[in-house]
């Protein structure tokens, strides 16, 4: 799975016109779960900005683990009093898409 996200990032980096052009599979897959209803990419909604959570746990060696177990489980107080839903319908898989999409949108 790191190698898949490896191969996204550099995609993203390498090829950002057409990243900004055609939406990812994680981008696609966070709109399809409704994650936009309470997140956007640049700016606060109920929950923190996409690019905000990146920033956040940037260098983070278990990040991926802890915000999978987020979107899952839900939870409270990291970012403010709003809370997390749990999302336990969503797939594990779906889940690590999202969460790899979110954490490349420095």
């Amino acid at each position: 799975m790191i190698k898949a996200m490896h191969i996204v990032l550099a995609a993203t980096l390498l090829l950002p016109g057409l990243a900004a052009a055609e939406p990812s599979v994680g981008e696609t897959l966070a709109k399809k779960s409704g994650c936009f209803a309470c997140h956007s990419v640049a700016r606060k909604v109920i929950g923190p900005a996409y690019k905000d959570v990146a920033d956040r746990y940037d260098g983070d060696k278990g990040a991926m683990d802890k915000l999978v177990r987020k979107v899952k489980d839900g939870g409270s107080g990291v970012w403010g009093p709003a809370g997390m839903p749990p999302h336990p319908q969503l797939k594990d898989d779906d889940i690590r898409t999202i969460v790899s999409w979110v954490l490349v949108q420095k």
